[in-house]
C-alpha cells in the first residue's frame, strides 16, 4: 500500500513536467511556423519588388521618362544633344543645330511633316514624343562618351530612322492642298507608314511655334492645327462603313449571293426614312452592285436583317471601342449599336451614319487587313534606331496583331472593292495600268454643311503594295474630292 502511494505521488509529480515540456515544444513549433510564414511573406514581397523593378527597367522606364511631368527629361537634355530624325532614305527631318550660341531644333521641311514627325518645344508630339527617351540616350562608343563627359561636353543622342517616304509625303501634302483633312499611306503587308498628312498644319520650327503657342492653344480654330487628324480625328465613316456592314451580312447570310434589292431612292421602315444620295434610284441591285453604287437604301435595309448583338461583337473584334495596337497617339473609334438600339439607329448606322465614328488610321489599318488576307498589321513609323556612329541599336519588325477577318472574307471584300473602281463610285481609278480596290464615302455631319469626303483602298488589287486612306472635310462626295487625291498618290508610287 505504501509502495502504491509513493508510485502515485511520483506519477503526479512527473505529469506536470511532461505537460510543460510538450507545451514548450508546441510553442517552439508554433514560433517556427510564424517565422517561416513571415520569411515567405518577405520573400514574396522581395520577389514582387524585383519583378516590378525589372518591369520598370525593361518596359516602363521609357514611358515614365517620356511623361511630360518627369524632370528627368531636363537632366537628359542637359547632358545629351538630341538625336536626328531621318526619312527612310536618311533625309534629315529633324536635327539640333547651334543658333546664336544656343541649341535649337530644326525641321527642314517645316509644315510638310509637322504632325507625324512632331515638335520638341512647347511639349512634344509625333515621333519626337514616341522616341523622346531614345533621342536623348547615347549608344555611341563608350570611351568617346566618357571622354566627352570628362571634357564637360554633351554626348550625342541616338538617331531615329523612320519609314517615311519624302516623295510620297510631298505628293500627299500637295494633293490635299488647302483642304482640311488627312491622308495616310502605308504598306498593307508590313504596316509601315509611308506618308501621313494632316491639315490645317503649323510650322514646328521654334521660330514660329514659340511666339505663336498661346494663339495656337487658346484660339479654337488655330488650336485644331495641332491635332493630328490622321490618328486622332474622329469622323462619321459614311459609306466606307459599308465594308463592315457587307462583311457582317455575308457572315450572317450564307446565301448572300442570291440577295436582291429593288432601290426606289429611299428605304422606309416604321416611319423612319433613309434616302440614297440625291434620291438616286438604283433599281434592282445585288449585294455587290449595291456596294459598288453605294446604295444607302439597300444598306439601311441590310441593317434590319442583322443580329445587332453579333454585329456589335464583331465590331469590337475589328477594334472599335478600343485603342488601336499602334505606337501612335490615337483615339478609339466608336460603334454603339446594341440589343436595345431602335430601328432608326440600326438603319443609319448600317449605311455609315448614326453615332459611329472612326479615325483615318483605324480605317487604314482595316483596309490593310483586307488587302493582307485578313491579317491586321501593327501600324508603325519608326524603322530603326542607330547611334551617332551608325551602329544599329534597335530595329522594328512588322508585327501581326490579329486576324480580324478570314482569308475568304478578305477575298470577297476585295472583289466588292474592285467593283467600286470598275463600275461604281471610283471609276476614275479604273484607267490606271493596274487594278485598284477601294471604297468611297460621303459622310454627313451637319445639315448646313457639305459632307466629309472619304476614300480608302489599295493597289495593285491582286498584289497589294500600297494602301491609301483620305478624308477631306466639309467638301462633298468622296468620288469628287478624295479619289483624285488617292489617284495622285498611286501614280507617284506605282506609276501611270
Amino acid at each position: 500500500m505504501i509502495m502504491q502511494v509513493k508510485w502515485l505521488k511520483k506519477q503526479k509529480t512527473e505529469e506536470p513536467e511532461n505537460v510543460v515540456m510538450q507545451t514548450q515544444d508546441n510553442i517552439v513549433r508554433g514560433g517556427n511556423r510564424e517565422i517561416i510564414a513571415v520569411t515567405y511573406i518577405f520573400m514574396a514581397l522581395f520577389a514582387g519588388l524585383l519583378a516590378y523593378f525589372l518591369y520598370f527597367m525593361i518596359l516602363s522606364r521609357k514611358d515614365v521618362i517620356n511623361n511630360s511631368y518627369n524632370q528627368r527629361q531636363k537632366v537628359l537634355a542637359e547632358r545629351t544633344v538630341r538625336g536626328k530624325i531621318y526619312a527612310s532614305d536618311k533625309t534629315v527631318l529633324a536635327e539640333t543645330v547651334q543658333k546664336n550660341g544656343k541649341e535649337t531644333r530644326n525641321y527642314p521641311f517645316g509644315r510638310e511633316f509637322c504632325h507625324v514627325v512632331g515638335h520638341s518645344t512647347e511639349g512634344k508630339t509625333g515621333v519626337e514624343l514616341m522616341e523622346n527617351f531614345n533621342l536623348l540616350t547615347s549608344n555611341d562608343n563608350l570611351m568617346t562618351n566618357m571622354q566627352k563627359m570628362l571634357n564637360g561636353e554633351k554626348t550625342i543622342g541616338d538617331n531615329v530612322v523612320t519609314t517615311l517616304d519624302v516623295k510620297l509625303q510631298k505628293v500627299a501634302y500637295n494633293a490635299l492642298g488647302n483642304f482640311r483633312g488627312a491622308v495616310i499611306v502605308s504598306e498593307p503587308k508590313t504596316g509601315k507608314v509611308l506618308a501621313m498628312v494632316s491639315k490645317p498644319d503649323y510650322d514646328p520650327n521654334p521660330s514660329y511655334l514659340n511666339p505663336n503657342w498661346e494663339t495656337l492653344t487658346k484660339n479654337s480654330d488655330d488650336s485644331s492645327k495641332l491635332l493630328n487628324r490622321a490618328t486622332q480625328g474622329l469622323y462619321p465613316p459614311g459609306s466606307t462603313f459599308k465594308m463592315f456592314t457587307a462583311l457582317e451580312y455575308m457572315r450572317q447570310h450564307e446565301d448572300y449571293k442570291k440577295f436582291s434589292y429593288s432601290c426606289v431612292g429611299k428605304e422606309v421602315q416604321d416611319g423612319y426614312t433613309v434616302n440614297c444620295f440625291m434620291n438616286h434610284v438604283h433599281g434592282v441591285q445585288s449585294l455587290k452592285q449595291a456596294f459598288a453604287n453605294s446604295c444607302n437604301s439597300c444598306f439601311a435595309y441590310l441593317g434590319t436583317q442583322l443580329d445587332v448583338k453579333s454585329f456589335r461583337k464583331d465590331a469590337d473584334s475589328w477594334y472599335f471601342n478600343t485603342k488601336l495596337p499602334t505606337s501612335f497617339v490615337n483615339k478609339p473609334s466608336s460603334f454603339v449599336l446594341n440589343g436595345e438600339s431602335n430601328k432608326e439607329e440600326v438603319m443609319h448606322t448600317s449605311m455609315g451614319q448614326g453615332k459611329t465614328q472612326i479615325t483615318p488610321l483605324h480605317l487604314n489599318m482595316f483596309t490593310n487587313a483586307v488587302a493582307n488576307g485578313g491579317s491586321m498589321m501593327k501600324s508603325y513609323v519608326v524603322d530603326h534606331l542607330e547611334s551617332n556612329n551608325g551602329k544599329i541599336v534597335r530595329t522594328n519588325k512588322p508585327k501581326k496583331v490579329a486576324t480580324v477577318i478570314e482569308e475568304t472574307e478578305a477575298e470577297k471584300l476585295t472583289s466588292f472593292m474592285k467593283e467600286v473602281v470598275k463600275s461604281g463610285t471610283a471609276t476614275s481609278l479604273s484607267y490606271l495600268s493596274y487594278s485598284v480596290a477601294g471604297k468611297t464615302g460621303s459622310a454627313e455631319y451637319d445639315s448646313t454643311k457639305a459632307s466629309h469626303a472619304w476614300f480608302t483602298g489599295f493597289a495593285p488589287a491582286n498584289d497589294p503594295k500600297i494602301s491609301v486612306t483620305v478624308i477631306v472635310e466639309s467638301m462633298g462626295t468622296g468620288s469628287e474630292y478624295a479619289v483624285p487625291i488617292a489617284k495622285k498618290i498611286y501614280q507617284a508610287y506605282l506609276g501611270n
